[in-house]
């Protein structure tokens, strides 16, 4: 009977232990949803569906815009990843400089509704021609942190929710 005693208290020592020194982002890490390195992603209210590549490498979230158009505080803009080429015009929220291969560039930040998985959440996105990349939309840091974990082994791992059902931020 004693050797159970002594080895329950030892376990619970450890596991105390554990618990106090653990960072509480690990304890915290189940209630964030796994997305893989690809995912689909809805822009509301508009419902356009779009790839992106999830990368934990960059700061903010970029969008392919075409046919880039600044009036005042608003910006106009032409999605290509779109059949009929869907046009939108949205109140530019700031400007950011993105530095990129070598070179600074000046981009429009416009505020999108974005639906990622089962989170529809809101996102500074910043506007370019990436007409020579493979994917219309980088999902950076800004979007990723606080409500998503990225499994890079996986791609397209739940499909997101086109009316926005569920609400989390």
């Amino acid at each position: 009977m004693k050797e159970i005693d002594s080895s329950f208290f030892i376990l619970a020592v450890i596991l105390s232990f554990l618990g106090f020194f653990l960072p509480c982002s690990i304890l915290e890490a189940s209630d964030k949803q796994i997305i893989g390195a690809d995912e689909y992603v809805f822009i509301l209210p508009y419902k356009i569906k779009v790839p992106a590549r999830v990368d934990t490498g960059a700061a903010t979230t970029s969008l392919d815009a075409r046919n880039l158009s600044v009036a005042g505080d608003m910006v106009t803009f032409t999605l290509p990843s779109q059949p009929r080429g869907s046009t939108i015009t949205l109140p530019i929220v700031a400007w950011k400089y993105i530095r990129s291969s070598g070179y600074r560039e000046k981009r429009p930040v416009v505020e999108m509704e974005l639906c990622i998985a089962s989170k529809r959440l809101h996102a500074l996105v910043n506007l370019n021609d990436r007409s020579d990349m493979k994917y219309p939309m980088i999902i950076g840091r800004n979007v990723t942190t606080g409500n998503f974990l990225v499994d890079t082994s996986r791609s397209f791992t739940t499909p997101p929710l086109g009316d926005g059902e569920e609400n989390d931020k």
